[in-house]
Formats: C-alpha cells, structure tokens, sequence
C-alpha cells in the first residue's frame, strides 16, 4: 500500500527542491530525514515536513509501521509562479519571477524484509 501527501505552494523554487529531493529519493523515512536535518538549505525543513506527513498519514490512517517505511516516489513540481516586476535604467522595466513548488511524497512499506 502507498500512502501521498503533497505539499502545494511553496515558497522556494523547483529547481532548488529538485536538489533535496534527489538526495533522499527511495531511503527509509528515518535516514531521510536525519540527512535532511543537516543540509544547509532551508527547502530541506520544507521538504522534511513533507515527509513527516506522509509519514503520518501512514501510521494513522491505514495502521502502517513508521520504521518500516520507505520514500517510494517523491518529485517537486512547478506550483504558481508571481509576476513582478523591477524599474530598470531609461524609463524600462524587467521581470522577476517569484516561483514556488508542489512537493509530492509517496511512502510504502518494505517488503521482503527477512532477505529473501
């Protein structure tokens, strides 16, 4: 069974989620957010409260193991994107785009856990 939460509309841009979330793609829910603790970057607090939801909604709505869990699926994709924009020189003006993400995290149990 796979349990999802999806984190909509953050604040930090998809390009710089991807970098996170490539680093714990397919560990174990534990591991993953023990790198997560330790990685300088502030997407890595938004990520791991994330993971700690899906985690969650897999103990409490289908009764599965938290140490048993693993990272099955998990990618960041583009969320709203604000236009602003920013007065340049000779009565010009450029634009700023202020992106944000949709993070999506999909936990299942290990299976085979016996080495089989």
């Amino acid at each position: 069974m796979e349990v999802r939460a999806v984190s909509k509309n953050v604040g930090v841009s998809p390009r710089k989620v991807r970098l996170i979330v490539d680093a714990v793609r397919g560990k174990k829910v534990d591991e993953a957010l023990t790198i997560l603790r330790f990685l300088p970057t502030p997407a890595a607090d938004l990520v791991a409260r994330a993971i700690k939801s899906a985690a969650a909604n897999a103990e409490n709505n289908y009764q599965m193991t938290a140490g048993e869990l693993r990272i099955a699926e998990i990618f960041a994709d583009a969320g709203h994107t604000l236009h602003r924009m920013r007065p340049r020189p000779r009565g010009r003006s450029s634009h700023i785009l202020k992106r944000s993400s949709h993070i999506t995290i999909v936990v299942a149990e290990e299976e085979g856990n016996n080495g089989e």
